[in-house]
């Protein structure tokens, strides 16, 4: 099947045969009639099977010119980076339609959006934080929206955004589409799907878990953190096989650190990204990574939903992440639009359970290399693979309450202060053994 024999406009199709494309992907044939008959959808789709289209060609073909201001479609994704790339993808298929896509997001003066949307908006894409801020400053008028996109759910969960989800969709108008969109199917997506969407449709591309056939797997079994640096030296070193390379990392200090580590060697082609970093450093970052100013990226797990980057030739996970879905996730950064790639994770003893984890969501063992001979293996540890020297801890055995002492000392005879009436004429008497009287004057 090709894009000409689903039920597109024109201007659609235009826009799509621009952009090179001709043939729907898995996710897109099953999710466009379905989307098109007004169904509410969950579509479970792996990062790099096309989701994004999956949506956005059926709800821009049912898109009917409106004189409102407010939006029609709404679309809420995790991140700031996946709603630039959303409103990108819009503009590239709208580009012989009339329409206005705003994208709102934070990190930004909240003024600059409420500008934009004076002007008014057909599609609005959000991140949940942000949109609750411009409902609750009555910016947003909820009424004409009559679809609901919600991509990447997985991760907005997640990222802690449940709250804000559920109370976006308790503001909207009942009477609408909702089409929700995962990579994963977990038991919190579960519930939102069964509280707040009306009989949807499932639709799967691939099971979850299951690994993208265009992408090869393989796996080194090292030491400790410094061999993983020389071995992914030993890697890099071939630039002409390792084109454009995304490392993903555990957290935003060792991304920092990694960075630190080839600065020196691979420094005019490497970059890094973290959430840490200023929206216009991620921005500039991606772009660059993208246009192919940067052969090396390295990220964390915070940003990889909004890394929808083309010609990956390699994820190489530094770490094995502590979810097995994000595994997942990170592979399918490679292997895009029908291409092929390649997955290398390093794992260490102490990852050896997680690799396990992962292997069994995807009823796939991933193989095991041995190491280059050329690699040389560290003998220096970081401090967290330092060992680590337990002390017995005595326990010191209080006195019962009966036999502590008290807290003061008895103070001596002469300083203890009692008041008692003095006998003056006794203590003269004992003093110098007659008693003395006052003499009185006559």
């Amino acid at each position: 099947m090709t894009f000409e024999e689903l039920n597109l406009n024109r201007p659609l199709l235009n826009a799509l045969s621009d952009l090179g494309y001709t043939t729907p992907t898995s996710i897109q044939k099953k999710a466009f009639s379905v989307i098109m008959s007004g169904q509410d959808v969950c579509g479970i789709a792996q990062t790099g099977t096309g989701k994004t289209f999956a949506y956005l060609l059926p709800c821009l073909r049912q898109y009917q010119f409106s004189k409102e201001k407010n939006p029609q479609l709404l679309i809420v994704v995790p991140t700031r980076e996946l709603v630039t790339q959303v409103v990108e993808a819009i503009q590239q298929l709208t580009a012989y339609m009339s329409l206005q896509t705003i994208g709102v997001y934070g990190g930004v003066n909240i003024k600059q959006n409420i500008s934009e949307l004076a002007n008014g908006a057909d599609v609005l894409v959000a991140t949940p934080g942000r949109l609750i801020d411009l409902l609750a400053m009555n910016v947003i008028k909820t009424k004409s929206i009559k679809k609901l996109v919600i991509d990447e759910v997985d991760e907005m969960l997640n990222l802690g955004f449940r709250p804000q989800l559920v109370n976006i969709l308790d503001l909207l108008p009942p009477k609408r589409q909702n089409l929700l969109f995962s990579a994963t199917l977990t038991d919190e997506v579960e519930e939102i799907i069964s509280s707040h969407f009306n009989q949807p449709v499932r639709i799967e591309a691939a099971p979850a878990g299951t690994p993208l056939e265009n992408i090869s797997q393989v796996a080194y079994h090292l030491p400790n953190f410094y061999t993983k640096i020389n071995l992914l030296e030993l890697l890099l070193a071939k630039p002409e096989e390792t084109s454009k390379v995304l490392i993903f990392v555990a957290t935003k200090q060792l991304a920092d650190q990694l960075f630190e580590e080839l600065d020196f060697e691979f420094s005019p082609q490497l970059g890094v990204i973290h959430s840490n970093k200023s929206q216009n450093n991620r921005f500039d970052t991606i772009q660059k990574f993208q246009d192919g100013s940067y052969r090396v990226l390295i990220a964390t797990d915070l940003v990889a939903r909004g890394l929808d980057i083309s010609e990956v030739s390699h994820v190489i996970n530094f770490d094995v992440p502590e979810i097995p879905e994000s595994y997942i996730h990170r592979i399918g950064r490679t292997g895009r639009q029908d291409k092929k790639g390649i997955a290398i994770s390093f794992f260490t003893d102490n990852d050896i359970e997680a690799k396990a984890t992962i292997e069994t969501l995807m009823n796939y063992q991933i193989p095991v290399l041995p190491l280059p001979e050329t690699l040389e293996i560290s003998d220096k540890l970081t401090d967290d693979e330092m060992p680590k020297i337990h002390m017995k801890e005595l326990a010191v055995k209080a006195p019962k309450k009966e036999e502590r002492g008290t807290a003061f000392h008895e103070k001596i005879e002469k300083n203890k202060k009692i008041n008692v009436r003095r006998d003056y004429e006794a203590e003269k008497k004992k003093k110098y053994g007659k008693s003395y009287k006052k003499s009185v004057r006559k």
